[in-house]
């Protein structure tokens, strides 16, 4: 049986952080969602029943990855990649994929979504290992990630791109290779960073509205404005537990990208610390289970997960606090989202098989 005090140590916490974090964000999307449900769909329980079904499915997800030897993943590397793929191609098809904001992100399964871009984030991280194992060089890498990137910004996902080029240049980055490479590859990322904003026109927006030293009162600045009320009114300690005012039809994106900033208007700076410390916890532990690993594709594969989530989760809180322009990246485990929190508690359970395979 396990000790309570065992609870978060060692390989348990690819297993209780993950569902906790899960759980916490369940109350939240709740919380956050119960005024805007009310108003669009005559029922403040429409996101939680939604987010507690993905969440079953996810935990059954996470049991089953976690079952499965993470070796098995060599084998099915490719036709896993190229399912990805081809789910990437289908949802820029009009009436397959969901035209949403100006973008073609999601897949209609009825009553829900799904979203291709996280099956990629696994896939890739996944193929991506498969092929530095095999010695690969620079070409087929750069090609795999070109094409998956290519699909992405024609959606346009900047923000996922973003996760997925951090998740498997971080892989890229322990196999060893020279740091003129590195440097090259920087350079070129650096060249095509504005231009990918400047040629978009909703990037753009966010961008020079990010660059103004005081907000105006257009709309561009207008959820930056919101998200700093939340922060700033919530204090140390917070209103408390559904005291929440920014969720009163305020707050734009309230349950997926703004989550953070009730999480901060609720529980406070104490609150929004301590979610902070937990992922920063998780994603350590990652790291050092990576070192520990004496298998190289099982080392590939925990880089590049736990890279992956720590990157969203710095956007997402980076966003919040105005280090960077509003990017779209939700929390994860917290923010509603059903193909996220899925995929997510999935490669956790990548994760927790490896730890179980080190003892």
């Amino acid at each position: 049986m396990l000790k309570g005090k065992n609870l978060f140590t060692g390989k348990n916490i690819f297993l209780f952080l993950p569902l906790a974090l899960s759980i916490f964000g369940l109350v939240m999307i709740f919380e956050a969602s119960s005024v805007s449900a009310l108003r669009d769909f005559g029922d403040k329980f429409y996101y939680l029943e939604r987010q507690a079904l993905w969440l079953f499915f996810g935990v059954i997800s996470f049991f089953v990855f976690s079952s499965l030897d993470f070796r098995i993943w060599r084998r099915l590397a490719l036709p896993f990649f190229v399912l990805s793929i081809i789910f990437l191609v289908l949802v820029l098809i009009p009436g397959i994929g969901l035209a949403v904001y100006g973008g073609r992100r999601w897949i209609s399964l009825g009553v829900f979504r799904f979203q291709p871009a996280e099956l990629a984030k696994l896939s890739l991280v996944i193929y991506i290992s498969s092929l530095f194992e095999k010695k690969k060089g620079l070409l087929p890498f750069l090609v795999v990630v070109g094409l998956v990137l290519g699909l992405l910004l024609l959606e346009p996902d900047l923000g996922t791109a973003l996760i997925i080029i951090s998740s498997v240049f971080s892989i890229y980055f322990i196999t060893g290779v020279s740091y003129l490479q590195i440097a090259g590859i920087g350079i070129v990322a650096a060249i095509l960073s504005p231009v990918l904003i400047l040629f978009s026109s909703y990037r753009r927006e966010r961008f020079f509205s990010f660059l103004k030293s005081s907000f105006s009162a257009e709309e561009s600045s207008y959820h930056v404005r919101q998200v700093l009320l939340a922060l700033g009114t919530g204090g140390f300690f917070g209103r408390g537990l559904g005291q929440s005012k920014q969720k009163f039809l305020f707050l734009p994106e309230v349950t997926t990208d703004s989550i953070f900033a009730i999480i901060a208007e609720e529980f406070g700076f104490l609150g929004a610390t301590l979610i902070i410390f937990l992922f920063i916890y998780l994603i350590v532990s990652g790291f050092k289970l990576a070192l520990s690993c004496k298998d190289s594709f099982g080392q590939m594969l925990v880089v590049g997960i736990i890279a992956g989530v720590g990157i969203q989760a710095c956007i997402n809180f980076a966003s919040m606090v105005t280090l960077i322009p509003l990017t779209g990246v939700p929390l994860p485990f917290i923010s509603y989202g059903g193909s996220s929190l899925l995929i997510t508690l999935s490669s956790m359970g990548i994760i927790y098989n490896i730890s179980k395979q080190q003892r």
